[in-house]
Order: C-alpha cells, then sequence, then structure tokens
C-alpha cells in the first residue's frame, strides 16, 4: 500500500497511514480510554476510534481527548435511549427526517428543512436532531460510516435562523459525531445565505467547510453532481427529483417506531469480546484513567456540558458568526 499522499478510505474519512499503523493508533487509544463495558465498549469500534483519530489528524492524545468527552457525553445525555415518542412534536412538520433512499455508496440521507422549523425550544430540537443522527447510524451499511445532508434551502429567511441552535448544532455534531458527514448539499440557498457562508467558513476545519457544497436547480452542473450522487427518481422533487409526495408524518411515525426496534436491537448486541479488559494507561496522566469498573467512574475527566442558556437576541449576520478556531471536523 502506499505511503504517498493523503487517500479516502472505503468508510469515507482520508489518512495516509498503512493499516498497521492504523491498528497500532487504535491500541494507542484503547491504553487512553482505559477499560470500558457495556454500550460504551459496543460504541468504541476500531471504526468509531478511527474517526476520532481522522478528526483529529491521527493525533492519538488529542483524539482520546475527544472521544473520552464523547464517552462522558453519552453516559449523561443517553442518546442511544431517545426514541421516536419522546420527539414526535419536534417532527411534526418534517424539518429534519431521514429519506427512504441512500446515495450511490449507501450512505443514509437526512433531508433538512430550516423553513419547517416549529418549535422554540434548543433543547428539545437538539435532542431531535441526536435522535435523527443515531437513527442514520444505526442504518449505516458495514462498509460506511458517513452520511448525507440534503438541506432544502426553499422558503428561507433569516428569521429561521437561531443563534444558539446554530451554535449548539456545531458543538454536538462536531464534537460528538466527529467524521460522520460525508457532504452537506445546501440546495438552492438564497443569496442572502451566501455572504453568511463566506464569513463563517474560515473558522471550519478545512475539511469540514470542502465537503459543503452549494446547489442550484438552474445549474447544470449541479444537476449532474446529483444525478452522480443519486437516483434522482427516489430524491424529493424539491432536490429536482422524482418524489413528488408530500411528508406525511403519520407514516413517518410509523416507520420510526419499527426503526426503534432496530436501535434497540442494535445496543443490545453481545459486547464481550468489546469490554474484555484493556490495557490501563501509564502514558499522559491527564488521559489517565482509574481502576473503576463503572463506565462513569472510568470516565472521570470533566467535561462541559453544553449550554442551552444562549440569550436570544435579533443578531446581524456578523453577529452570529461562531467566535471559536478551535473547530473539529464533521
Amino acid at each position: 500500500m502506499s505511503t504517498g499522499p493523503t487517500k479516502s478510505t472505503p468508510n469515507g474519512f482520508e489518512n495516509s497511514l498503512r493499516p498497521e499503523e492504523q491498528n497500532k493508533q487504535i491500541d494507542e487509544m484503547r491504553k487512553l480510554i482505559g477499560p470500558l463495558s457495556g454500550k460504551l465498549a459496543l460504541y468504541c469500534s476500531d471504526a468509531s476510534i478511527s474517526r476520532y483519530l481522522a478528526a483529529q489528524s491521527w493525533n492519538v492524545k488529542k483524539a482520546a481527548k475527544m472521544l473520552k468527552a464523547s464517552l462522558k457525553w453519552r453516559l449523561d445525555f443517553m442518546p442511544e435511549e431517545i426514541r421516536w415518542d419522546d420527539v414526535a412534536s419536534e417532527a411534526e412538520t418534517g424539518k429534519i427526517y431521514r429519506s427512504n433512499y441512500k446515495d450511490k455508496h449507501g450512505r443514509p440521507v437526512l433531508v433538512m428543512r430550516p423553513r419547517c422549523q416549529n418549535t422554540k425550544s434548543v433543547e428539545g430540537q437538539m435532542k431531535y436532531l441526536v435522535y435523527c443522527m443515531e437513527n442514520a447510524v444505526v442504518n449505516l451499511p458495514e462498509d460506511q460510516e458517513q452520511m448525507i445532508w440534503l438541506v432544502d434551502f426553499h422558503g428561507y429567511t433569516l428569521s429561521n435562523f437561531s443563534i444558539k441552535v446554530t451554535k449548539e448544532t456545531a458543538h454536538i455534531l462536531q464534537d460528538y459525531y466527529p467524521e460522520r458527514l460525508g457532504i452537506a448539499i445546501l440546495y438552492d440557498a438564497p443569496k442572502i445565505f451566501e455572504p453568511f457562508w463566506k464569513l463563517a467558513k474560515p473558522f471550519l476545519d478545512p475539511k469540514t467547510a470542502s465537503k459543503v457544497q452549494f446547489m442550484y436547480s438552474d445549474d447544470p452542473k449541479s444537476k449532474k453532481m446529483m444525478e452522480e450522487l443519486f437516483d434522482m427518481s427516489l430524491v424529493e422533487s424539491a432536490f429536482g427529483g422524482g418524489d413528488k409526495a408530500d411528508f406525511d408524518v403519520n407514516k413517518y411515525a410509523e416507520r420510526m417506531r419499527e426503526e426503534d426496534k432496530k436501535l434497540s436491537a442494535f445496543w443490545k448486541k453481545d459486547d464481550n469480546s468489546a469490554s474484555n479488559a484493556q490495557p490501563t494507561v501509564t502514558a499522559d496522566p491527564s488521559l489517565e484513567p482509574t481502576n473503576s469498573d463503572s463506565d462513569s467512574e472510568v470516565l472521570d475527566e470533566k467535561v462541559e456540558k453544553p449550554s442551552l442558556d444562549v440569550d436570544e437576541e435579533e443578531l446581524s449576520i456578523e453577529e452570529t458568526l461562531p467566535g471559536t478556531a478551535n473547530v473539529k471536523a464533521v
């Protein structure tokens, strides 16, 4: 295998390491994280650890710290326990839903329609977002780690933009779902959104920014790209596809309740092999685990939880830009 330029793996993210080098770094990550059991052990598959390494440019210590924070968040937030009936009120308008088709690489598709925002609870909106992410992850094929976002900007106005939702969305997706995004297609974004994106782009990790594609219904190049990605007969007409059916929340609810069974089955998998005693850490003291058998005690590092109490104001585009340069790839 070549050790030359960075290249894409079958899972979608990039690296320039030989398989044996990747395995060595995964083993080092496991040492830094320490012994795990139950759902956290199941979560920390080699593929999952590789995503965190890829998000941190294969820096083991940074990736271990990021993964440890994610595990602490999963203990506190319990995303795998969220079910349809917990978030049904957020889903009524179809502001986010998983499509019933995948792209030509087998990646699940999350459709987002900002104009359909129907609640003001940031906590509720984030809970629904996490539910959608977890659902998409469970529907990934064996050889795939990433998903597609299709964002329908028809009818979008600045009144659909919320600084609170933007900040919390970025925090959750970048910190707790690294390298899950294959490509985000912003379809028919209005001109008023483009200057915002140009201003925001420098604050994003270059890999993340490169995954965002603007496409337009009247652009032949966009049409070609969509046809290369999807079977357009299955795609919604809002994106130039052949599906003219409206979102039906009752049908979607029925489908998601069935999907919830799949989610429950996934997290009940036998994780004995994943939770066998892993080496204890003797490296960086800041990442050293305790000797406790409890997941919550193993992850004893204090992790800042996302804040949901940002003041909502009418802000200009300049005021809504993120103010941090420490952004991870998604």
